[in-house]
């Protein structure tokens, strides 16, 4: 059973969770039925630490209520990719924890202090012996998650898979342009960040977007970014 100051915290993260696209149109009432149900934890995590790591099997997928945290992957030489960034709201480990792996391949570490529920996959998938109607609503989300979250794979693929770091460079800011409705933005990430995350070379990275802003195509301050024309 949960404590009752883990129990006081979660209660101020309520809002939080029910506007969660995971527990989209489940009210307040039944939220509170199925995180009992669910026998869920949240758990804190200072910035570095790592909620999952590469090579552990996983039965466990969250919910990230604050911070932030950055899906990695590393390879044998050290050398590391962000694969996801997940901010607030957004759930974490589903498609590895419904995989059923008996490893993981990627870590999933904080980058910020962040808090996080994390519920047991079984206890998400198979309903009470009551059957509930909004359980059966939350594994239509928990799908409806997996969805997006393989577009969003999709759109990455697209920026990554492109020969040149200039091409790359410029699908990710055509899609991040597109996802914010706007020319003008903020991306999500540093320049490191985004070398890792497009992986390209940092400063082959700095060059191109040097060359794309005297060539008037875009105009960027730290992780701000105007595209012109």
């Amino acid at each position: 059973m949960r404590d009752n100051r883990s129990m006081a915290k979660i209660e101020d993260y309520k809002l939080l969770i029910s506007r969660s696209a995971l527990f989209n149109g489940i009210s307040s009432e039944e939220i509170d039925e199925l995180l009992s149900c669910l026998d869920v934890r949240l758990h804190t995590y200072q910035k570095g630490s790592f909620v999952f790591l590469a090579g552990q099997s996983l039965a466990a997928m969250g919910l990230l209520l604050s911070g932030q945290l950055d899906i990695l992957q590393d390879d044998v030489w050290g050398n590391r990719r962000i694969l996801e960034r997940i901010s607030v709201g957004k759930p974490f480990g589903t498609a590895f924890s419904c995989a059923q792996l008996e490893r993981i391949p990627v870590s999933v570490m904080a980058t910020k202090t962040s808090d996080a529920l994390l519920f047991d996959y079984q206890k998400v998938v198979t309903t009470c012996v009551s059957a509930c109607p909004f359980h059966t609503r939350l594994i239509s989300n928990m799908i409806n998650t997996l969805a997006q979250r393989n577009i969003y794979m999709m759109q990455k693929i697209e920026s990554i898979t492109r020969k040149s770091t200039r091409d790359k460079v410029l699908a990710f800011l055509s899609q991040q342009s597109q996802d914010h409705q706007a020319k003008s933005f903020n991306i999500p990430f540093n320049r490191q960040e985004l070398a890792e995350y497009l992986a390209v070379d940092r400063s082959a990275l700095s060059t191109e977007l040097g060359r794309l802003r005297d060539e008037g195509v875009l105009r960027f301050s730290k992780n701000h970014f105007e595209l012109l024309g």
